[in-house]
Parts: structure tokens; sequence; C-alpha cells
């Protein structure tokens, strides 16, 4: 079962903003990209390095740790294969940003679904 969580309100994360929030004990990072907001799990998924300060270059945010890059609209690495980031539905009701988070944890992305596009 799916559950909502609010994590602020839509007018406080304007485009090119991000946001940290925190959620069960972990924390996840909201992106505004363009007037759209996505969000990733916090911890890389290499080492749980915190992803909220990587640099972002456009959708692609690299871990400030150690340099691995995920767009984070999809969680994937760019290019085939590799290691992906947790993304999260982000919708706004009522003003209020909400994520939806499946059962007790979201379910990364499996790497065969980070294939590059053709």
């Amino acid at each position: 079962m799916s559950r909502q969580i609010h994590v602020g309100r839509v007018d406080e994360l304007g485009p090119g903003q991000r946001k940290l929030a925190f959620i069960d004990g972990g924390s996840i990072v909201l992106f505004n990209i363009d007037g759209t907001i996505h969000a990733i799990d916090n911890a890389c998924p290499h080492n749980g390095a915190s992803l909220a300060s990587g640099q972002l270059d456009g959708c692609v945010l690299r871990c400030p740790a150690h340099g691995l890059r995920f767009d984070v609209r999809t969680g994937c690495m760019p290019g085939a294969g590799g290691l992906s980031v947790t993304t999260f539905p982000v919708h706004a009701i009522d003003g209020q940003l909400v994520v939806s988070l499946d059962g007790q944890a979201a379910t990364p992305l499996r790497a065969q679904t980070c294939r590059a596009s053709t």
C-alpha cells in the first residue's frame, strides 16, 4: 500500500532549487528542474554518501563523494547499466508537495532498467 508523505509546500521549491526532506529516519532530496519536481533517495548506492549537495548539471546529479552521476528523473546512471538511486513519485496536492512511498520503503530501480536510450 502506498503512503503519501507531505514534504513541504509547492511554492517553497522554485525552479533550480532543491530541498532535503527527512522521512522515517532517512532522507530524500527534491529537485525542481524546469518546473517539474523530482525526488530521489539522499544516499548514493555506491557507499551511502549524501547526494543533497551534489552538483546538478541539467537533470544529472554528481555524487560529491566519488563523482558517480545519476539522472534525477530516472535514478539511472548515464550510459548502459550501472548503479541506480531510488526515485519517488511526487505530486502537488492542494499546494503541498506529496511524496508517495510504496510499502515500508521504495523499491530501487533495477540496473537492467537503466539502459541507454536510443
